[in-house]
């Protein structure tokens, strides 16, 4: 179903790519003014993703960076998040208290799988808070519809140690809480914030998980925010202090159909 929803979605892109902007990359503390926010999660050993600050001491991510292949979690003690790392330093690093994907995630239907995408949130306790001027969480954003203008700040392969950002991309369609935009993302961009701009303010949109190619189209997909987040902030709220247990590694997972459909996480 998800294959058919991005092939339906590619026939708009054409009309949108003319106003898209490219990656940039957020070179000097001018440039990084206001994204400092942003940072990379660290798994020591297995890789990286790309996490947001919402709260002091919460960060959202894709819920995907919290398993290893094999399906297992990952220990919260083997992520740090790196907030506004840039050339090797950061504005501020926290290692991880814990890390709780939404309750109706399921880890294993792969990139291709629609309700999988969905529910592809998740926050991260950090074991200090954030307190600095510098460092503002970022606010919610309305769901984004089809024609909106959004933006990504994100990390990746080939540009892991300063974040890039590309100020405009579009987004397709939006259908069965999956959202489908043209932002250009790489190994690595995994819970990178979509950003809208509301009421004079850059809020987060959409929370990046997956990567496809339908007839040589880049795409990326996202997940809708407003319910899937109120729920999973909701559970996160009946747990009880954080206790050792587990969570999380980059997922590469590739599948190939008779649409000519590549999903990939990034």
């Amino acid at each position: 179903m998800l294959r058919f929803l991005i092939s339906v979605f590619l026939l708009a892109a054409s009309a949108l790519h003319a106003q898209e902007s490219g990656l940039v990359t957020l070179e000097t503390r001018q440039d990084s003014q206001g994204w400092e926010a942003v940072g990379r999660l660290d798994i020591r050993g297995k890789g990286f993703c790309t996490a947001a600050l919402i709260r002091e001491r919460l960060i959202l991510t894709a819920a995907h960076c919290l398993y290893d292949n094999d399906g297992s979690l990952i220990a919260p003690d083997r992520f740090e998040f790196l907030a506004g790392l840039r050339d090797g330093r950061s504005q501020a690093t926290r290692n991880v208290a814990r890390a709780i994907a939404h309750p109706e995630y399921n880890f294993g239907g792969g990139a291709s799988d629609a309700a999988e995408v969905a529910m592809d949130i998740a926050v991260l306790e950090l074991d200090q808070p954030i307190r600095t001027t510098r460092i503002r969480p970022f606010l919610i954003a309305q769901r984004p519809i089809t024609g909106d203008a959004v933006g990504v700040v994100s990390y990746g392969r080939g540009r892991a140690d300063t974040p890039s950002l590309q100020e405009v991309c579009n987004v397709l369609g939006r259908q069965t809480g999956v959202i489908v935009m043209t932002c250009d993302v790489e190994y690595g961009s995994s819970g990178s914030p979509v950003f809208m701009v509301q009421d004079g303010e850059t809020r987060i949109a959409s929370v990046v998980s997956a990567m496809a190619q339908v007839n040589g189209q880049k795409v990326s997909l996202g997940t809708s925010l407003a319910g899937p987040l109120n729920a999973l902030l909701a559970h996160f709220a009946t747990l009880g202090p954080a206790r050792p247990g587990g969570t999380q590694r980059l997922i590469n997972s590739t599948e190939r159909n008779e649409t000519g459909a590549k999903f990939v996480r990034p």
